[in-house]
């Protein structure tokens, strides 16, 4: 493994990790009083955050064709209305 793929794993390894934390610090503890909304917005950018990052770079999507990109994509909307019918038909 290249020096520069090991800095640039680690800088991700170090980002997921702030990431995680700061999500702990903010919204997990009363350090900062967030409103219920404020916190699960928060919380899911910062998940997002994370998600694109593992998926971009421990899973080596951001090297792969664009079909492939795609294809993913298509497969996380689908699994995203998936779960907005089951919970439509279950409320």
């Amino acid at each position: 493994m290249a020096h520069d793929s090991v800095k640039l794993y680690s800088a991700i390894y170090v980002a997921l990790l702030v990431a995680a934390t700061l999500n702990f610090a903010l919204f997990e503890t009363s350090f900062v009083e967030f409103t219920y909304a404020q916190a699960l917005g928060g919380t899911l950018v910062i998940a997002t955050v994370k998600t694109l990052l593992i998926v971009a770079y421990f899973q080596h999507l951001k090297w792969e064709n664009r079909s492939l990109t795609y294809l993913m994509g298509l497969a996380l909307a689908l699994t995203m209305l998936l779960m907005a019918a089951a919970t439509y038909s279950i409320s």
